[in-house]
């Protein structure tokens, strides 16, 4: 059965990137006589509001969308530290206290992700009275898991190369797992077989199939949709003030037809769609 899933972070409202993300995760599952599930990711630690989620499913529902909700990432917490004391006991992470600060002042090479950590910390006995990540050691997870491959819907099979992001971080500073652990477990645990979302997360998968192989977890299909993008041609986003679909409830607008034109490719003045 396909179990395809949407799952926003409450620490912003939602915009038509969401709406876009979310009706393509639906109408997949729907198409397959699936499920579409619904997931909170309510772990960043002050800038989640839980008053938000009550506005994600009115968002959905003025969508037009049907769907299951599964337990909020806040309640699976103890899943998560499992999997990290499972990685660290067998020398696969190592702790890193460099800040943003110090990352960019080393001038790094820069990945899809951001910044490609230099690996400052790894080999290095880090002070245990600052605040620590812990990072994975690529080179030793690659070794131990050897080749790796995953499938995208559109693109097709991949040879996973989890080396391009360097060290990525899989228990973050001041939360309790990255997005990289705590949506591959999550998915998993969920029973997903189909994981849709933006094309730019496509380079995060390396990561996400490197985690599976390591923690014995099942392995999905993939499907990385394109992204609406405003008239500077950058991504909507939550940090750039991009309308609320709140808002547009709120005013009245008819939500069901909004979905129906974004499905057909129709986007409001300004927005289209793109690949990356």
């Amino acid at each position: 059965m396909t179990v395809t899933r949407f799952a926003p972070s409450p620490n912003g409202p939602l915009h038509l990137g969401h709406a876009f993300s979310a009706i393509v995760a639906h109408d997949l599952a729907r198409e397959a006589r699936g499920r579409f599930l619904l997931r909170i990711e309510d772990i960043d630690g002050p800038r989640s509001r839980p008053e938000l989620a009550d506005e994600f499913r009115r968002d959905l529902e003025w969508l037009g969308l049907e769907w299951e909700e599964v337990p909020a990432q806040s309640t699976r917490l103890t899943t998560y530290d499992a999997a990290a004391r499972n990685l660290l006991d067998r020398g696969l992470l190592y702790p890193c206290t460099c800040t943003r600060a110090d990352i960019e002042a080393l001038k790094p090479r820069l990945g899809s992700q951001g910044a490609i950590y230099p690996g400052t910390c790894k080999g290095s006995v880090v002070d245990p009275g600052k605040p620590a990540a812990l990072r994975l050691d690529i080179d030793r997870a690659m070794a131990e898991s050897g080749h790796l491959f995953w499938e995208d819907a559109l693109a097709g099979q991949q040879v996973a190369d989890p080396r391009g992001g360097g060290d990525v971080v899989i228990v973050r500073k001041d939360a309790p797992a990255s997005y990289h652990l705590a949506a591959t477990l999550d998915d998993a645990a969920d029973g997903v077989t189909l994981v849709t979302r933006g094309a730019d997360l496509f380079d995060a998968t390396h990561i996400h199939r490197l985690l599976q192989e390591l923690l014995g977890l099942p392995v999905p299909l993939w499907y990385h949709h394109g992204l609406l993008t405003d008239e500077s041609g950058q991504k909507l986003a939550k940090r750039r003030g991009s309308p609320s679909l709140a808002d547009r409830r709120r005013s009245g607008e008819n939500g069901q037809a909004l979905a129906d034109a974004l499905r057909s490719g129709e986007f409001p003045a300004g927005i289209t769609l793109a690949n990356s």
